[in-house]
């Protein structure tokens, strides 16, 4: 029975990611901030999934930039943590991440809504 349950479990989380993400081509990565804006919000990896409707393994995935997300995908990330997507994924290796640069980040988004 346990068996069954762990395969089921690796099943869902292979179709979650083909449906949410794909793996980034090696010489196309992409880079995130995800966990550093989740951490600021205040939420967990299974709270920042439930309210994207992933799994929150994909949220650990999208962490460790081990997948892609799709486009609706990052965006719903974006908007749920209150930054704009491109202070989340970027092509390119982002610069240290200070606690002032959230600071402006949230400030701005703050005032623009």
């Amino acid at each position: 029975m346990l068996a069954a349950s762990i395969l089921l479990h690796y099943y869902y989380v292979v179709i979650m990611l083909q449906i949410m993400g794909r793996k980034p081509k090696s010489e196309d990565p992409v880079y995130t901030r995800i966990e550093q804006h989740r951490l600021r919000a205040g939420l967990s990896r299974q709270e920042l999934a439930d309210a994207v409707d992933v799994h929150y393994q994909t949220v650990g995935y999208l962490e460790r930039g081990e997948y892609a997300p799709s486009l609706a995908l990052a965006l719903r990330i974006a908007q749920q943590l209150g930054v704009p997507v491109e202070h989340l994924f970027s092509l390119t290796p982002f610069t240290d991440l200070s606690n002032t640069d959230l600071s402006n980040t949230v400030t701005a988004v703050e005032e623009s809504a």
